[in-house]
């Protein structure tokens, strides 16, 4: 290996162990109350160093959010090109996929979708909006390939696809915010898995051609 490949490889090493700080004390504290100097002391660096791979808070958080959304489409890839499972069964897996990234970790996803209706946006570089655009793009052009196949086999209805798959989305996201809203203003238990599996339910039952 040769010096360039090298150094490339560690600054690859030094990005995700700032990243795996950052999603440590992201999801202990939340993005407000987090600062650089804690992510920094999480990834024994300075914050210097942070400044090196990030230009701020911001899109440190972006990138994580960045991350979370590949492995939302990587997942859900897994299994939309099965020929052995309809489009119905697909939609099963798409909530199975919902929720365990849910579970995977719930304080960077709730703040993804704070990000997408958020101010942060206007804070982060043309190069990591453009990155956020294609990769929200590919997961949601995933999700819209499940509602068309099921189009296209007479079991939904004729809709538009992106517009199904945009509810689908928008659903997810706002459970997500809603029951995590009501859980910290009413120290209620966490009931983000039990509202996905009934608004599935309801959300197929209707996509459903009559």
């Amino acid at each position: 290996m040769g010096i360039h490949e090298r150094k490339q490889r560690e600054k690859e090493q030094r990005r995700k162990q700032i990243m795996e700080a950052a999603r440590k004390v992201f999801s202990a504290k939340g993005f407000n109350r987090a600062t650089m100097e804690e992510i920094a002391g999480e990834a024994e660096l300075s914050p210097g160093t942070l400044y090196l791979y990030f230009k701020n808070k911001e899109e440190l958080h972006t990138s994580l959010s960045i991350d979370i959304l590949e492995y939302i489409t990587v997942q859900m890839k897994k299994f939309i090109n099965r020929d052995d499972i309809n489009a119905e069964q697909k939609m099963h897996l798409l909530k199975d996929t919902f929720m365990n990234v849910y579970e995977y970790d719930p304080m960077v996803l709730i703040n993804l979708f704070h990000l997408q209706s958020g101010e942060t946006l206007k804070n982060l570089s043309p190069e990591v909006i453009e990155e956020l655009k294609e990769t929200s793009a590919d997961a949601l052009s995933t999700i819209t390939s499940i509602v068309n196949e099921g189009i296209n086999q007479g079991i939904f209805v004729k809709r538009h696809p992106v517009a199904l798959a945009d509810i689908i989305w928008a659903t997810y996201s706002g459970i997500v915010l809603w029951v995590d809203s009501k859980r910290l203003l009413n120290n209620e238990k966490d009931f983000v898995k039990q509202t996905i599996e009934t608004a599935f339910e309801i959300m197929v039952n209707g996509f459903k051609r009559q």
